[in-house]
């Protein structure tokens, strides 16, 4: 059955690759290599095998270029669809730091202006309190010359009367004499009362024209007084209310944080004390009430303008640079901070006051600042290719703390920034992002 099989299989491949010669001639002698229909086909299907590889390793290679090649433009596009969103968004931070700055010198403005308006506030003030002395004053020099003249009156009423009295008892020329004589010094008397009746008439007068002009001039010295009061308060408002919302959305609670700063107040300006215009025990004036809370916004200002020193509401880096990596998850990790690339040796400030904690070497962060700020607030600085502080060292917003690097576990030269609250970590965009409308 085998042989049978064989022989068919024989007679096939033979019909295709019959049996062939090959005759190798020398000088000497002459051979010859049989090819047999079965050594054929196994060349046949080596040689097609090997045809067909080259060409589908051809085509592999082929399509893998043409890949390799759209892969590339798709990564260059990619590459520069990115590098347009990082330029524009460093236009727009740039555009927005111009806007902090002018934000800035406005606040500053506003701050003299307010300074300017409360002293003219506390002059105008005083000017009033002047005024009212003096109609006091003079009210009461017209009472007293009134019942001067009023006495002067009476006296000279009186005698009239005696003179009248004695005219009839008199008895010849000694009584004519007597008559003669008091007659002269009433009429002297009368002259002088006259004329001083006349005096007191005119200088009440001249007082009451007097009172009139300082009541005109203290009522214009009141809707002076409050259209600077109305000025002073939309300042405030303006003022305040900015700061309130920064901190605010920054997740710090105001009030405890103005009491914090109240308790540790280290005598940067201080705190403004409310106005006392009487020594008499009386209520306050409703002016009074009104300069005491502008004083108190004052003060509530003031107080928010050092906290806001004390907190991390400012860039780390002051030159160009890029955003390279959020706070978030990121390759299966939380990623506790914000990058920022730049420049090799870039300087890094610090974003708030604060008392240096540590300044070195910590594994994965490289080269590590870590500053201690007022409200439980802590700022790392890490990968730096430089540290140009001290452990313990005290340092202030925007203070140069060292150089930007490529330390500890990095990819690239780079900043990596961190805020911590209570040692939890948290986004630093939202100290960055609540400060662009203020600073």
């Amino acid at each position: 059955m085998r042989t049978r099989l064989a022989i068919k299989i024989h007679a096939i491949l033979e019909r295709y690759f019959p049996e062939r010669r090959v005759f190798l001639r020398s000088d000497n002698d002459t051979r010859f290599i049989r090819l047999r229909p079965s050594t054929q086909l196994f060349a046949f299907l080596g040689a097609s095998a090997i045809i067909a590889w080259s060409i589908i390793a051809t085509s592999i290679l082929v399509m893998d270029n043409i890949g390799a090649g759209n892969f590339r433009e798709q990564a260059k596009r990619d590459q520069r669809t990115y590098e347009n969103r990082l330029n524009a968004l460093s236009s727009e931070r740039d555009k927005r730091a111009q806007e902090a700055i002018a934000a800035q010198e406005r606040f500053s403005s506003a701050l003299e202006q307010i300074s300017l308006m409360q002293s003219e506030l506390l002059a105008s003030e005083t000017r009033r309190r002047e005024l009212e002395t003096g109609i006091e004053v003079i009210q009461s020099t017209l009472r007293r010359t009134m019942s001067e003249r009023e006495e002067a009156r009476d006296e000279v009423e009186q005698l009239a009367l005696s003179l009248e009295s004695e005219g009839g008892t008199g008895v010849g020329p000694t009584a004519d004499a007597g008559s003669d004589a008091t007659v002269d010094f009433l009429t002297a008397a009368l002259e002088d009362a006259a004329e001083e009746r006349d005096t007191t008439i005119a200088n009440a007068q001249d007082a009451l024209l007097k009172a009139e002009e300082m009541a005109l001039e203290l009522d214009l010295l009141k809707d002076q007084n409050d259209q600077i009061f109305s000025q002073l308060e939309d300042a405030m408002a303006i003022s305040v209310e900015p700061l309130d919302k920064m901190f605010r959305a920054a997740g710090l609670n105001t009030d405890s944080l103005l009491d914090t700063v109240r308790r540790g107040y280290s005598g940067q300006g201080g705190p403004l004390m409310p106005l006392s215009f009487s020594t008499r025990g009386e209520e306050p004036s409703v002016d009074a009430e009104r300069a005491n809370r502008i004083l108190g916004r004052m003060d509530e200002l003031n107080l928010y303008r050092i906290a806001a020193q004390k907190a991390p509401f400012a860039l780390p880096v002051k030159s160009a640079f890029r955003y390279t990596s959020g706070y978030g998850m990121r390759w299966g990790r939380m990623h506790q901070g914000t990058d920022f690339a730049a420049p090799h040796g870039t300087p890094i400030y610090s974003t708030a006051d604060g008392v240096v904690t540590h300044a070195g070497w910590l594994s994965g962060y490289g080269r590590l600042i870590k500053i201690q700020h007022a409200f439980g607030i802590e700022t790392r600085y890490a990968h730096l290719s430089q540290i140009r502080v001290n452990v313990g060292q005290r340092v202030s917003r925007g203070e140069r703390i060292g150089d930007m690097g490529n330390s500890g576990r990095s990819t690239g030269t780079h900043l990596h920034y961190e805020v911590r609250v209570g040692d939890k970590s948290v986004n630093p965009m939202i100290y960055i992002k609540a400060a662009n409308n203020v600073f």
